[in-house]
């Protein structure tokens, strides 16, 4: 039988400061991993888009955070509480706009991204590879597995 991917799994609470948090805990799973500063912005852009677009930012709101790491790919994977205003979508905001430019920062850093679900909750996803040729570090600090917020 194989072994199953290294995932890492956790809920944020609905409040804005859960985002550094979140940054914070994505930096340790990956622990020295060559996508790790792209995957806690990613991250951060995701969890600010639940926060602000769904119910994710409401008093009881949450959004989980699942990270999938192997040799050949790093999954980010961040689901929203539902009751979105609108479909995630990739903007083109005027260089004035201070907000719209989320999603196009995560699709210019992933390889591949993917929105899946409804008005109940959609999780993005993203995919990013890894090059040939380059080593992973084994994490020395990240504790695989499910974790939930307090």
């Amino acid at each position: 039988m194989e072994d199953a991917l290294p995932t890492h799994r956790r809920t944020f609470t609905g409040d804005p400061r859960e985002l550094r948090t979140a940054r914070d805990w994505t930096r340790a799973a990956l622990d020295g991993h060559p996508h790790s500063d792209d995957a806690e912005l990613i991250v951060t852009e995701l969890g600010t888009n639940a926060l602000t677009h769904t119910a994710s930012g409401e008093l009881a709101g949450t959004f989980r955070v699942t990270l999938t790491i192997s040799e050949l790919i790093t999954v980010i994977a961040v689901t929203d509480a539902g009751q979105a205003k609108a479909a995630p979508e990739i903007q083109h905001p005027p260089g004035s706009a201070t907000h719209g430019r989320g999603l196009a920062i995560v699709a210019a850093l992933a390889d591949h991204v993917t929105v899946d679900g409804d008005d109940s909750g959609r999780t993005v996803t993203a995919e990013l590879r890894i090059p040939a040729g380059v080593t992973i570090p084994t994490p020395q600090h990240a504790e695989p597995g499910s974790k939930q917020c307090r």
